[in-house]
């Protein structure tokens, strides 16, 4: 008797492997609504828009995501869970520090550019974060652990 099923595709077939992404993303101090990839950009432009500088996101597998931002710079970190030194994104050819990180308890923080991107790029970064659960693959970053 032979399978209706036709096994796994031969490499580089035309066939697309499809992941679902169970994982959601939530803002901390926010309401408990799930936040898309779709709409995480334009959320965090509002709040970088009423001087809420720094945004916690947290996951339902209990990864946390940190964006704080002087308006021009942000800083991108992605922890396993609490307690973790985790990763963060660089800028490797930057030169200097910026000032301006302004935290919710209102602690004014300074931080090279290095450790740093620019605000567009931050978003970006968020956004991939939120919509597939990882970095994109040419994001440069630092592993903290």
């Amino acid at each position: 008797m032979r399978s209706a099923y036709p096994g796994p595709p031969a490499l580089g077939s035309d066939r697309e492997t499809v992941v679902l992404v169970l994982e959601h993303w939530a803002i901390d101090e926010d309401e408990p609504a799930r936040v898309e990839s779709g709409t995480v950009v334009e959320i965090l432009r509002s709040r970088i828009a009423s001087m809420r500088l720094e945004t916690w996101l947290t996951s339902s597998s209990g990864r946390l995501l940190a964006f704080v931002t002087n308006t021009e710079r942000a800083m991108v970190i992605l922890l396993e869970g609490e307690g973790d030194p985790g990763e963060h994104a660089v800028d490797p050819e930057a030169v200097g520090s910026s000032e301006g990180f302004v935290l919710s308890k209102g602690q004014h923080d300074a931080y090279p550019d290095e450790d740093t991107v620019p605000l567009s790029e931050a978003f970006g970064l968020v956004e991939h974060i939120v919509g597939t659960g990882s970095w994109p693959a040419n994001a440069p970053r630092v592993i903290d652990r």
